[in-house]
């Protein structure tokens, strides 16, 4: 075997969650990945400009998770999902590019392997974004199916056969169409029924949904029953189609008679893309977008569901984040990790059933590539490099700029503008001591003793025939 699993979970009672894990009542796993969605873009985080009623219902039944981090881009925040490991650990440190001979190794054990090998029934719908070449398809990482795009929607190629830019549409490891820009307003609705369908299909085996959106990634297509919908553009017409297909995700539950069984997952995979103005969204009170360290890039709008067993109306401000995933999903089903694979997460089932308000991580790190340029511990946040405001943000904030350190109180000041470094030198020291052993451990940047190689093909191919588009004339 690859790994090991707990086996023996369908014989006793798992102790440490105060319910009762065996093969007839394990939970099913549904997780909602956004792109790119602000802190600020849900009304249970306090939009007013975005319609979400969906997820104020979500919200009302489930759990809030206030302080939920992700890494400040696409690929290495799924890596971070699906791993367990911060994204340098699996050497995904960015993101990766149609054709490109990099991948997530098929190596790593994913949840989806843990769960698959639990008995559990795997599908991926939506943005993979962890290499295109065949090794690296999420039916090679734990999935028996996929549906979606490989990687982000604007990595479009031109194709060889229309010479439209289009992106592919795979089914397994199939492309089954090519969409050009006006096809992608399907994209949601797509993934949505495809998701329905599969909930209704596998009702009576226990499953993982791995739902990761297109949406809100720019260039925005909003179904055109949406377009023109919403107070706040197209950008707020697609963030009320995807509180649409979450509402549809929950009726589906319902109507299969599966909501108490099932733990629902609804977060984004990085902070908001700013600079695209009124194509992007906002980080709310965080300061901060995506690719960069800061709140605003990484501490992702998070709901947990479990009707039954979380609190509903609830919420949680310990430091939890998608590297919690993996470990959380397969206690829940009562399996064992694996002990000779080190990950970051953490089990925080004792966190969502309510048992404990404290965070079972000492430290959470932030890292921008290979980068390590802050450490959070309880309340403090210490800033060791200096930071952006985000991705295309040209303006370059004098207190952001200084060599470091510059200390945080999140409780007391979430925005991240007062640096209190000269009144708890202690506390600087204490996380200095933390930022650098991590540094020992994964690079900061360079290879390090804690790194794992990705996944690396020779020769990688487009997924369909493309032509080279003609340089512009000078």
């Amino acid at each position: 075997m690859r790994y090991f699993v707990g086996l023996l979970a369908c014989l006793f009672v798992g102790v440490n969650y105060g319910y009762c894990v065996s093969a007839s009542n394990r939970p099913n796993f549904v997780v909602i990945f956004i792109d790119d969605m602000g802190y600020g873009d849900i009304g249970p985080f306090g939009s007013r400009l975005n319609d979400t009623p969906n997820l104020y219902q979500l919200s009302s039944e489930g759990m809030r998770l206030t302080s939920f981090y992700a890494a400040p881009v696409c690929s290495a925040s799924r890596a971070q999902l699906l791993t367990g490991s911060y994204a340098p650990r699996v050497s995904v440190p960015g993101v990766f590019f149609p054709a490109g001979p990099l991948g997530l190794n098929p190596a790593e054990v994913t949840v989806a392997d843990y769960l698959k090998e639990l008995g559990y029934e795997t599908t991926c719908i939506g943005k993979w974004h962890l290499g295109d070449q065949p090794e690296f398809l999420p039916t090679r990482q734990g999935f028996d199916h996929y549906f979606g795009i490989p990687y982000s929607n604007d990595m479009q190629r031109v194709s060889a056969e229309t010479g439209l830019r289009v992106v592919p549409l795979l089914r397994d490891e199939k492309v089954i169409a090519l969409l050009e820009d006006e096809d992608q307003r399907k994209v949601t609705r797509d993934y949505t029924m495809e998701a329905v369908k599969f909930i209704s299909q596998t009702r009576d085996k226990p499953f993982f949904l791995y739902l990761p959106h297109t949406a809100m990634h720019v260039p925005l297509f909003p179904h055109q029953s949406f377009q023109g919908t919403s107070r706040n553009g197209v950008y707020g017409d697609w963030v009320k189609e995807v509180d649409w297909s979450v509402g549809e995700i929950m009726k589906a539950l319902k109507k299969n008679d599966l909501e108490n069984d099932t733990v629902l997952i609804f977060t984004s995979d990085n902070g908001p893309w700013a600079s695209k103005g009124s194509k992007g969204g906002v980080s709310g009170p965080l300061r901060g977008s995506k690719g960069g360290t800061l709140e605003g890039g990484v501490r992702e709008p998070t709901i947990v569901r479990w009707p039954g067993k979380i609190e509903p109306g609830s919420q949680c401000d310990a430091i939890a984040g998608t590297t919690d995933v993996l470990p959380t999903l397969v206690s829940m089903a009562g399996g064992m990790l694996n002990p000779d694979i080190k990950i970051d997460g953490k089990d925080i089932t004792d966190l969502l059933l309510g048992k404990t308000k404290v965070s079972p991580h000492q430290a959470w790190y932030y890292f921008k590539g290979n980068q390590l340029q802050a450490v959070r511990s309880g309340q403090w946040k210490l800033a060791i490099t200096p930071q952006t405001l985000g991705m295309g943000i040209r303006e370059k904030p004098e207190d952001l700029m200084k060599a470091g350190p510059r200390l945080y109180n999140l409780d007391d000041e979430i925005g991240e503008v007062t640096d209190v470094a000269s009144l708890h030198p202690s506390v600087v020291i204490r996380l200095q001591k933390m930022a650098e052993a991590m540094r020992l451990e994964l690079g900061s940047p360079g290879p390090a003793s804690g790194v794992r190689p990705p996944g690396r093909v020779e020769n990688p191919v487009t997924l369909y025939p493309t032509r080279e588009r003609k340089k512009r004339k000078k």
